[in-house]
């Protein structure tokens, strides 16, 4: 082990959320320093640059709650950083289809809560959902016109170079292997170095409660990870949709169903399901971690989960296994859309908390102690979330 290095914070994830977090304190305290580790070569690796891109209006989110006044302000927010610094971006909205009438209700839940978060919903019959969107088929919707798209990745990537820029050290390749707080701060071991800063702040993402079990904090939640699988349609189907189409989700379920987004290439993707990873960074079937399967069946809230919900989990296993069943999810909306339109693309991996007793934490987590601050549970829309998360995470530092 060679000798400690020393920082006034480190912050360990080079996301999303980590980045925003290294900018928002170095932009408070600029003489400090700061060092971000990160155990991929490259930043936004994971959840941050495998996900649908969309800068999230606040719909879904319960009035009051953390997601409904981050993703709020962060809508914004993400907005102006975009206009600011040249990062690729479209506010196109967003149309959510209901498809039957035992839909209708879920559509008006969804309508009340857009005018509790601030939002300006429309109504649209089925006749106006069809001049907007020739085709898209449902008996009606609802058009939020904030909603928009960009690229996590790309927009992560400036964060992190603004960052540096104003003095942050970053190291990639580093895996951190031990936490520990001391009277005066934090050490942590990381790629056969030492590290010693002040505070520290967890960015970790799918593996953020394994960074809080590692300093010995305990929880009663573990991270349990839900692939993302989405199809990409051809390129002769660029200009199928204008907005964003989504169908009524379940509200018992944080998931928002297979739908159409534009993405900021100009190309339409299908998708995400959500389906029971076999690994934190299991992308496909074929990655398997077995010792962290043990861990998750070995968790107590497993099974109570899988058994609230075993009967959406096994409809999105047949989806994930059953292309025509996946097919059939975007058809009720979409229905010229083919089997063979749906070419390969990139998936992704959901981390969401879930509680000992098996629920479901639908709110953002934090877990802080005299020297450290935990992103327990940060997933979607924590992306369109990340700056007024990180003034609020370094708020919390202070």
């Amino acid at each position: 082990m060679t000798k400690s290095r020393s920082y006034h914070l480190i912050i360990a994830g080079a996301g999303i959320l980590g980045a925003a977090c290294a900018r928002e304190y170095l932009s408070r305290y600029p003489s400090h320093r700061v060092l971000i580790v990160e155990k991929e070569a490259d930043a936004a690796r994971h959840q941050t640059g495998r996900n649908s891109g969309v800068i999230h209006a606040g719909v879904y989110y319960q009035p009051g709650s953390l997601k409904a006044r981050y993703c709020r302000e962060g809508l914004e927010q993400t907005l102006s950083f975009c206009r600011q610094y040249q990062v690729p971006f479209l506010q196109c909205g967003k149309l959510i289809v209901a498809t039957n009438e035992s839909q209708q209700s879920g559509l008006e839940t969804l309508f009340q809560r857009c005018q509790d978060n601030d939002l300006n919903p429309q109504r649209l019959s089925a006749r106006r959902l069809r001049e907007l969107e020739p085709a898209i088929t449902g008996t009606a919707a609802m058009g939020v016109a904030q909603t928009g798209i960009t690229d996590y990745a790309a927009l992560t990537r400036v964060m992190l170079a603004l960052a540096m820029d104003a003095g942050a050290e970053v190291v990639f390749n580093h895996q951190i292997s031990a936490v520990s707080e001391t009277g005066s701060g934090v050490r942590v071991q990381a790629g056969g170095k030492c590290y010693v800063a002040e505070k520290l702040i967890n960015c970790c993402g799918l593996y953020a409660d394994h960074l809080i079990r590692l300093q010995g904090i305990e929880t009663d939640f573990q991270i349990i990870p839900f692939r993302g699988e989405y199809f990409r349609l051809p390129e002769k189907y660029n200009q199928l949709v204008r907005h964003l189409i989504y169908p009524v989700p379940d509200p018992a379920l944080p998931f928002l169903g297979v739908h159409l987004t534009r993405m900021i290439d100009g190309s339409v993707t299908v998708g995400p399901n959500a389906v029971l990873a076999m690994a934190r960074e299991g992308y496909g079937w074929d990655q398997f971690n077995i010792r962290e399967m043990g861990q998750m069946l070995g968790f107590s809230g497993c099974w109570p989960l899988l058994k609230r919900y075993w009967h959406s989990g096994l409809r999105e296993l047949y989806g994930s296994l059953n292309k025509g069943a996946y097919l059939r999810r975007v058809q009720a909306y979409c229905p010229q859309i083919r089997r063979a339109d749906l070419l390969p693309y990139r998936s992704g991996v959901r981390a969401q908390a879930v509680t000992d007793k098996g629920e479901l934490l639908h709110d953002f987590k934090f877990i802080q102690t005299e020297c450290t601050l935990h992103l327990g549970n940060a997933p979607s829309p924590a992306a369109t979330s990340a700056i007024p998360i990180a003034r609020a995470v370094i708020d919390k530092l202070s």
